[in-house]
């Protein structure tokens, strides 16, 4: 059976006065996602060199470092500036890219465009049918493992403003092989971080991501789910900011751990063939259903940076 529809979910506003946020607010949640990226990158390469210098038992019975002559990866960066259908400057991002050991394929995007939706878009964004002006800055990241033990994972979190000003985003883990510790883990620290807002946030918003990252066409979902937000507005800009910074760090804090305990796993031709077929499911979500690449395509935004969520390779049968 489909899962049932879940009407969107926004944050209780109590005043039913939705906010519009400040030039100042915009240009502070724009740094915050800049940090963010800093952050996550440091951390992501931090587990490459850790990875690379690891000291493993060899068959004589002494010790060696696993990838002795591997120089860790590096996030390599490229900026991009966003096309417009006028002569209007439109704002752009930064795409990092990671090619390693731990991370078969990494990225993570920060962008800040600015402009004009189409008018067959607009209608489709709060706020926007009448002007169809609007502000959008964001991070998105997808790491797509070598070991089929860790798990793929996607983040993003976004401030969107038209006549009206929102936050966004969410976290989901899609394991290749089922762990129960691995979700149970994941799902509780992002537990943590709504909690500490609403007692309501955790379950609305994983019923969210339940219903949202869902393959409709095969009747099954992505992977093992997180949480999910959008239109999120309780009227008061700074409350709702911090619990978009908190779900950025609720990730940076459960995501490295899950990697660490998994990296070193033995794996067999079985698991990697799995991985593929888990992989190619990715895909069709990202490409039929994902309202990011929507998005980000409809406004235009870099293609290479909106699809670089794709896995290095897949397979369906």
């Amino acid at each position: 059976m489909e899962t049932s529809r879940i009407q969107p979910i926004s944050a209780p506003n109590t005043n039913n006065v939705h906010t519009f946020p400040t030039q100042e607010q915009k240009e502070r949640a724009a740094a915050w996602f800049k940090e963010l990226r800093d952050k996550i990158c440091a951390e992501v390469e931090k587990i490459e060199e850790e990875y690379a210098r690891a000291v493993v038992p060899s068959q004589d019975g002494t010790e060696r470092m696993a990838n002795k002559n591997a120089e860790p990866a590096k996030f390599t960066y490229k900026p991009w500036d966003r096309q417009t259908h006028d002569t209007l400057p439109g704002g752009g991002g930064v795409m990092g890219q990671l090619r390693g050991r731990v991370f078969e394929k990494g990225g993570v995007n920060i962008s800040t465009t600015y402009g004009h939706f189409s008018p067959e878009f607009r209608t489709q964004i709060p706020g926007a049918a009448e002007t169809g002006m609007f502000w959008a800055s964001g991070i998105s990241l997808v790491l797509h493992p070598t070991n089929p033990h860790v798990p793929p994972v996607h983040m993003n979190t976004r401030h969107i403003v038209t006549t009206r000003g929102w936050f966004g985003g969410g976290s989901d883990l899609n394991p290749n092989i089922p762990n129960d510790a691995d979700t149970s883990a994941f799902h509780a620290r992002l537990k943590q971080a709504c909690d500490a807002h609403s007692p309501d946030y955790y379950e609305k918003y994983k019923a969210w991501a339940d219903e949202y990252f869902f393959n409709k066409h095969r009747n099954e979902p992505r992977g093992v789910g997180g949480i999910f937000y959008d239109y999120h507005d309780s009227g008061n800009w700074d409350a709702d900011f911090k619990f978009t910074q908190d779900v950025g760090l609720a990730f940076l804090d459960i995501y490295p751990k899950l990697v660490r305990q998994h990296m070193h796993d033995a794996f067999t031709d079985a698991d990697k063939q799995q991985q593929s077929i888990r992989r190619g499911r990715y895909v069709e979500f990202n490409l039929v259903y994902d309202r990011g690449t929507k998005f980000g395509l409809m406004t235009g935004g870099n293609t290479e940076a909106i699809l670089m969520s794709l896995p290095p390779d897949a397979q369906w049968k």
